[in-house]
């Protein structure tokens, strides 16, 4: 696997890795390739870039990131993974389901009802700890997690969609995921699955009468300029999760294993603070073009989806264990 591994780098890199890395036969497996699908800037770079410094200064592994979804789509880096050729990836628990269907638990509405509750839970749910190593046997294990903020509702119809019955008859975009339909169902609009791609258009033509994501895509997407209500019904906290082959794992020592821990912990720190200064940054751009926020009590919403909550504790043992324990931390 190492081999495949120098070979992907070289053929990525191109001739001046070829030279650095000695790709023409020398086999370096403390040279580590880690991969995402976000640009240069975004704060999922900066977390890794700063993971892979202080991996750096500590260690004796240097490292290669690769952005831009220059190794595939959020599947394809998994499959990378799992085979030992992609040392590291950041990829969406929405994702990591197809894998392991621990990681559903992610995309139920309002397993998390708070920013709190998700720090908290995620910070230190014994839980979540043992969904990142539940994979182990596929190849990969996550050491890490990042914030890509809450999904809530925007559209195109004035005022907000402060309960069920506002959404009535309105076509809300979600992701092309069964438990995504079902809930903009259950929360009562009419889902509507479509690429991401489409959604500017398909607002600006009537086709939809909204959508729901966080706050970043109503200036980086422009959404803004024809959804000018947005509504915190913070459905959904989907973390994007930092995996790692368990072959570089278990090549690591104890003492690097520790230090990657601690080096996730810092990047977390890096990508929060510029993932923040970005949703700000958003939100007063939309406010510039017209939109409205809107906070409301969740409490409707919530009862609205408790029916997809007890379907899926009643999938599983594990699934009930886990949802228990993610409504511990409510009270804590």
């Amino acid at each position: 696997m190492k081999r495949m591994k120098k070979i992907l780098a070289c053929v990525l890199a191109g001739a001046a890795l070829l030279t650095a890395t000695g790709c023409s036969g020398s086999q370096d497996p403390k040279r580590l390739l880690v991969a995402h699908g976000h640009g240069d800037w975004h704060p999922v770079h900066i977390g890794l870039s700063y993971l892979c410094d202080e991996m750096e200064k500590e260690t004796d592994y240097t490292f290669d990131i690769y952005p831009n979804g220059q190794l595939g789509d959020d599947s394809a880096m998994v499959q990378l993974v799992k085979a030992g050729v992609l040392d590291i990836a950041k990829v969406s628990a929405g994702a990591l389901e197809q894998f392991n269907p621990a990681y559903s638990i992610f995309s139920i509405p309002y397993v998390f009802q708070s920013t709190e509750h998700y720090f908290n839970v995620m910070n230190n749910s014994e839980a979540v700890q043992e969904i990142f190593e539940s994979t182990r046997k596929d190849g990969f294990i996550a050491i890490g997690w990042f914030d890509s903020g809450s999904r809530s509702i925007y559209t195109t119809k004035d005022g907000p969609a402060a309960t069920p019955a506002d959404l009535k008859g309105l076509k809300i975009r979600t992701m092309n995921s069964p438990t995504s339909v079902s809930m903009i169902n259950a929360m009562g609009a009419a889902a509507t699955p479509m690429s991401s791609g489409e959604v500017y258009t398909s607002l600006q033509q009537g086709i939809i009468d909204g959508a729901e994501n966080n706050e970043t895509v109503l200036v980086d997407d422009g959404h803004g300029e024809v959804a000018k209500s947005y509504t915190y019904t913070q459905h959904q906290y989907l973390p994007d999760i930092v995996i790692i082959s368990t072959e570089t794992w278990d090549g690591m020592t104890e003492e690097e294993q520790n230090d990657l821990r601690e080096a996730m912990k810092g990047a977390w720190q890096a990508h929060e603070t510029e993932w923040n200064k970005i949703v700000e940054r958003n939100k007063t751009g939309a406010k510039e073009m017209g939109v409205q926020f809107y906070e409301i009590d969740k409490t409707a919403f919530i009862e609205a989806c408790k029916p997809l909550q007890d379907e899926f504790c009643a999938k599983s043992e594990d699934n009930a264990r886990y949802f228990a324990d993610f409504q511990s931390y409510l009270d804590k």
